[in-house]
């Protein structure tokens, strides 16, 4: 199959004749937990917030112009389909760009499910009546736990691409491969600060999330790498509210067995699933149009 979209999407990126963001963007903001949360909503021609849009959530510490956004985002645009996507904001005021490590880390996991129950308000309040919630990696677990345990009246779906496991991505082999140290030590020093009422002590020079040497208050470390099994995908996918489509990375080496986790809860209804043969987790180049010709077939039965 020959991919003419995606290919002539690709070229004029390359060439720097398509901005990332197109011109019919509008950047957009909202108050939330003492900081301010920046999103770019992108209406489709002749279309208006009544007419349904995509809520879009990102992975860990990105953005919402991290490549696999940026490209989902502009292939669906193209097929007609009204975006928003937003950063979360991980405890910075007005953040954009991947997050800086640098920074001391203060935000919580479950600080995503509050954002992503504002912005759905916000929507609701500019005239939004149906709207899709779409997560990739991080922010699809993310969208699933919004779901199971909030619920909004706008959601009409889900979509998760490639949604993590948060005890997978918490692995204590998997920390120690990625950054050479182990995990134990770090998240008993945590729990002994949480214990003793010092949640909120930094913990200095440890690696964390993206950050191979940052500092991370011992609560924000727990709420990461200390495992819920309520909050693993296969659970909350039994909880949903709505119908889910999930889309799976063949060769994905950041989220592995999904498809079996799967199968079994796949009624063809309530949640069905597709696997893009050959993608890794980022659906780079031509698998990205690929997953969004699956999410448009999932969106328009």
């Amino acid at each position: 199959m020959i991919h003419r979209t995606a290919c002539l999407l690709a070229l004029l990126l390359a060439l720097g004749l398509l901005p990332a963001s197109p011109a019919s963007a509008k950047e957009v903001s909202l108050r939330h937990g003492g900081i301010t949360l920046h999103g770019l909503l992108d209406l489709a021609p002749g279309k208006t917030l009544a007419d349904g849009v995509i809520l879009m959530v990102h992975g860990t510490m990105q953005h919402l112009d991290f490549s696999t956004m940026r490209d989902v985002r502009t292939l669906l645009h193209a097929k007609g389909y009204s975006t928003l996507a937003v950063n979360f904001g991980l405890g910075v005021d007005r953040r954009r760009g991947l997050f800086d490590c640098e920074r001391a880390s203060t935000h919580r996991f479950g600080d995503a499910v509050g954002e992503i129950g504002a912005w759905l308000d916000w929507l609701q309040a500019n005239g939004a009546k149906r709207v899709v919630l779409f997560g990739f990696s991080r922010g699809g677990q993310q969208a699933a736990w919004f779901s199971a345990e909030r619920d909004h009246p706008v959601i009409a779906s889900l979509v998760l691409l490639a949604p993590i496991n948060p005890a997978e991505s918490a692995d204590s082999a998997r920390y120690e491969a990625q950054f050479g140290k182990p995990l134990k030590p770090v998240l008993e020093q945590a729990r002994a600060l949480a214990q003793s009422g010092k949640g909120s002590a930094l913990l200095k020079n440890v690696a964390f999330l993206n950050c191979p040497d940052t500092s991370v208050t011992a609560e924000s470390f727990l709420s990461y790498y200390a495992t819920d099994p309520a909050i693993e995908m296969p659970a909350l996918l039994e909880r949903v509210k709505q119908p889910a489509f999930v889309v799976v990375a063949s060769a994905d080496q950041v989220v592995r067995g999904l498809e079996k986790q799967l199968a079994p809860l796949a009624d063809g209804k309530r949640l069905r699933f597709t696997v893009i043969t050959g993608s890794d987790h980022f659906f780079r180049d031509l698998y990205g149009e690929d997953a969004v010709d699956e999410i448009v077939k999932f969106l328009r039965p």
